[in-house]
């Protein structure tokens, strides 16, 4: 049987700062630490404000 890799990604969920609401899922490379920019969060539309706003990452 074929060994299994250990998964390099990870998927996670974008949380709007202002609102709370959790508005995207993507996957983030977690192998050698996750990059301080990413930490930060990213500027992402938020569909309740109509605007773009900060959008942290969540984990469940």
């Amino acid at each position: 049987m074929a060994k299994k890799k250990a998964q390099a990604r990870e998927y996670v969920w974008l949380q709007c700062t202002e609102t709370g609401d959790l508005n995207y899922r993507t996957s983030i490379n977690v192998k050698g630490g996750i990059d301080d920019k990413i930490k930060e969060g990213f500027k992402k539309f938020c569909p309740r404000l109509r605007k773009h706003t900060l959008h942290k990452i969540k984990r469940k």
